[in-house]
């Protein structure tokens, strides 16, 4: 069934498009963050192990406290977030990162900046469970999409900005706390932009707060049938056993496992992309092969963001899973491949993982209901970073022990099982309301 809206066009449309805009950037700004913090560890990291005398384990500590952190902070955020409502959450968090991105600057110890990255990741985490669902449940069904995969968008502009302005800060011999402290400003100024954002309608239609839902719906929402749509909302309480339950559990399935075998092999191979292309004979300076890969990938988020509402999610989700599978497999089996294949098939690769990246975070948010909304997001967030720990964990062992060629098939393999999940519980979302998306589940 598609969702058939009929376009308000009283004199307040022009201002709820306003603020759909509004709200588009300052939830997608929480991602831009999120990449930029996880970003500006990779030029700065050589000169902290130095200062602070690290070994390599501290170092990998480091490299790993924001990923630690996102994984508690996503479920943890999440649960808030259903419990106390989107609206505080939505700025908590991001003060939270303000406080740890400040710390930063007077850090003088290994211990003190794990302890301040983890706290960063804790709000980087919440914000995925937090940010993800309250765009959801203001934009329209024949925007979603794009609402949403705009934060992918997002993530990878902050990722590219970050390796650029460490290795220019690096360059002028800057002190790494101040390359680090850097995220500060555009915290700042995405804390300050969200102030004054309502509380979503759904969670307080789902709450009881039923005249308060209205007034703000009758406020901010565009479109006839989507205003219409929140008062089917049912006042329910959420638990965490109700994403395992008959109901949900295949939805919750999809979005995990599709979010860990979608980010696993690109953390790893991004995260290495200079150690990996010079040991296919494709250059050695860190810079190029980030923003190589990295732009690329964000040229395939782009590509999805501006399709997803026009052509769907399965066909930005399955097929290019297996083009990730294919490319793999080519690079793992064909070791004398000339060093220009090589780079076709990671540029190839960077490209294909990055479209169906931008559908890990709009899953979430349309195939659950509103009490569990922000859980179940929170939990696939936290999968997730289990994924992007492995890979980054283990894809240097990887490489020594076992090889190139293993390692690139045993990637292949993981992007495999998430086209096979994928192909098999990935629904067709694009047009439809929230509440006939989550009644239907996967099925």
């Amino acid at each position: 069934m598609t969702n058939t809206a009929v376009e308000d066009t009283t004199p307040r449309s022009v201002d709820r498009k306003r603020f759909l805009v509004r709200l588009t950037i300052v939830a997608s700004g929480g991602m831009f963050i999120d990449g930029y913090v996880l970003g500006i560890v990779g030029p700065v990291i050589a000169a902290i192990t130095a200062d602070l005398n690290m070994s390599v384990y501290g170092e990998g500590l480091i490299g790993a406290a924001a990923l630690i952190g996102i994984f508690a902070g996503g479920p943890l955020g999440g649960w808030l977030a259903d419990k106390l409502g989107r609206k505080p959450m939505f700025t908590a968090d991001l003060a939270i990162f303000v406080v740890g991105s400040v710390m930063q600057f007077f850090v003088d110890s290994s211990w003190q900046l794990f302890l301040v990255r983890l706290l960063m990741g804790v709000a980087i985490g919440a914000e995925y469970s937090i940010g993800w669902p309250l765009m959801a449940e203001f934009a329209p069904a024949r925007l979603r999409g794009r609402c949403m995969s705009f934060a992918e968008v997002a993530w990878y502009i902050g990722f590219v900005a970050a390796f650029v302005v460490g290795y220019v800060l690096m360059a002028v011999d800057a002190d790494w706390r101040v390359v680090l402290g850097t995220s500060t400003l555009p915290a700042v100024l995405l804390f300050l932009g969200r102030l004054g954002v309502p509380e979503s309608p759904r969670w307080l239609m789902n709450k009881g707060r039923v005249e308060e839902a209205r007034q703000i719906a009758d406020t901010y929402i565009e479109d006839v049938a989507d205003r219409d749509d929140i008062t089917g909302e049912q006042e329910r309480q959420g638990t965490f056993g109700m994403l395992f339950s008959p109901q949900h559990w295949r939805a919750t399935a999809f979005i995990s496992v599709f979010w860990f075998c979608t980010v696993t092999p690109y953390f790893a191979i991004a995260t290495f992309s200079a150690s990996v292309l010079s040991q296919y004979g494709l250059g050695e300076d860190g810079l190029a092969g980030a923003i190589g890969v990295n732009g690329v990938a964000l040229v395939g988020v782009v590509v999805s963001c501006l399709l997803i509402d026009r052509i769907g999610r399965r066909k930005l989700t399955i097929p290019q899973q297996w083009v990730c599978a294919v490319v793999l497999v080519i690079i793992g089996l064909w070791a004398s491949a000339p060093p220009l294949v090589v780079l076709a098939c990671f540029l190839i690769f960077a490209f294909a993982n990055a479209m169906c990246t931008a559908l890990t975070g709009v899953y979430p948010g349309e195939v659950l209901p509103t009490e569990v909304r922000g859980i179940g997001t929170g939990f696939a967030t936290a999968v997730s970073r289990v994924g992007a720990g492995l890979g980054t964990f283990l894809f240097p062992w990887s490489m020594q022990e076992l090889g190139a060629g293993t390692t690139m098939l045993i990637a292949a393999g993981v992007c495999v099982v998430g086209g096979a999940v994928s192909q098999v519980l990935a629904p067709e979302t694009v047009g439809r309301n929230l509440n006939e998306i989550s009644s239907a589940g996967t099925r």
